[in-house]
């Protein structure tokens, strides 16, 4: 926790600020995060605000067990989280946090707040807002708020750009690469690696498996992403067909069975399959565990499905984000940012929960910069400002060729 600290200095510059002016104070906060050494500076953070908080995981295998207890036993923040924990658990843990009876959320991936609205309705009068992390997430909230379902406003952290441009692209596609090499011992040069989707994490780790020397694919749904993909240099085609060429397969696509049975039928011999989007749904393991004659674990994250014609077929982390299940995902520098708008917004709401609708928001632009603006100031980066006559320029329209 200490090590990742000397990553995360914006998040340290806020956390200086709430210990003085205690933004948080009295109110109760339950999270559902990946329990990281990066989570857990935020937690304290929060604490410093004067925030009380229940945190649980939000992923079976994305806890480190030794924040969990130093979380605990140490820094008195009520932790539910164990590596590795079943469906039960993991759903007893989130309980658990809610039973706090939080006036605020914080949520990765839209379990906890799914959890609230299905389970314990009851709580729902005492909750003023909450934010969400991930993508996959701000698509389960805009789905509850246009079915008019949504009971309080959450903040999009995932959508600032001081989030999704970095955290997305840096930290996804850094780390992904680790949690696969940790759980392989691979070399990716001269491999065709494929990547499914192109959003801001696909992005991030076709580039850096280029850098690797990896020839990447990109598969695609969205016409505008796949000229995007084609005109970066990477080869754009089909899954189906990708599947016959892929020696590794990474899905980062926030959608259900983007890896499916027609293409299973079609993958060479020891091809690698891993997702790094939220929820192990990417690669549709029911119909792989179906085809499969055998399976078995031949290394601690690598299960290996043996098929009729004898095929071999190894997947990765049991399909979960395999950069959390293998590695320790994203690295602190780009969460100090993630997690900077997290607090930011988190005050924001604890100031304005009555003034907002019950929807989603974007976090708001003021917090966007001023979490850049201290980063390049912990950077030692110095940057322009506008003049007098450059502001008016740019707010007149006068003047012209």
């Amino acid at each position: 926790m200490e090590w990742a600290a000397r990553e995360m200095p914006v998040l340290g510059m806020v956390r200086d600020r709430f210990s003085k002016e205690r933004p948080l104070s009295g109110l109760r906060v339950a999270a559902c995060l990946h329990v990281t050494s990066e989570t857990a500076n935020l937690m304290l953070t929060l604490k410093a605000g004067g925030a009380d908080i229940a945190l649980c995981a939000s992923n079976p295998l994305s806890t480190n067990d030794a924040v969990a207890a130093a979380l605990t036993e140490l820094h008195g923040v009520r932790t539910y989280a164990i590596k590795g924990e079943d469906n039960e658990t993991y759903y007893s843990h989130i309980q658990a946090a809610l039973d706090l009876r939080p006036c605020l959320t914080m949520d990765d991936g839209a379990d906890l707040v799914t959890t609230l609205h299905r389970e314990r309705t009851d709580l729902l009068e005492e909750v003023r807002g909450g934010t969400e992390e991930t993508t996959t997430g701000v698509v389960r909230l805009r789905a509850m708020a246009r079915q008019g379902v949504l009971r309080y406003p959450i903040v999009a952290v995932n959508e600032a750009d001081t989030k999704h441009l970095f955290d997305n692209r840096y930290g996804t596609g850094q780390s992904t690469l680790d949690g696969i090499i940790r759980a392989t011992n691979v070399l990716l040069a001269g491999k065709t690696f494929v990547v499914a989707g192109y959003g801001w994490c696909g992005k991030g780790l076709a580039s850096r498996a280029k850098g690797h020397g990896a020839n990447v694919v990109v598969t695609e749904v969205d016409p505008v992403k796949a000229l995007e993909a084609a005109m970066d240099g990477f080869r754009v085609m089909p899954m189906q067909q990708a599947a016959e060429i892929g020696d590794l397969f990474v899905t980062v696509t926030g959608d259900i069975n983007v890896i499916d049975r027609p293409h299973f039928e079609r993958m060479k011999d020891g091809a690698i399959l891993a997702n790094s989007g939220h929820f192990n749904s990417e690669v549709n393991l029911r119909a792989l565990d179906e085809m499969a004659t055998d399976v078995r674990q031949v290394r601690p994250m690598v299960q290996q499905y043996r098929l009729a014609n004898g095929r071999r077929l190894n997947v990765l982390g049991e399909g979960r984000l395999i950069n959390l299940a293998a590695a320790e995902g994203h690295p602190a520098a780009v969460m100090d940012m993630s997690f900077a708008n997290q607090a930011l917004a988190l005050e924001y709401l604890a100031r304005h929960w009555s003034e907002l609708e019950r929807r989603v928001y974007d976090v708001p632009a003021e917090i966007d910069a001023e979490v850049a603006r201290l980063k390049l100031r912990s950077m030692g980066v110095e940057i322009d400002t506008l003049t007098e006559e450059q502001q008016r320029y740019l707010s007149s329209w006068e003047e012209g060729t």
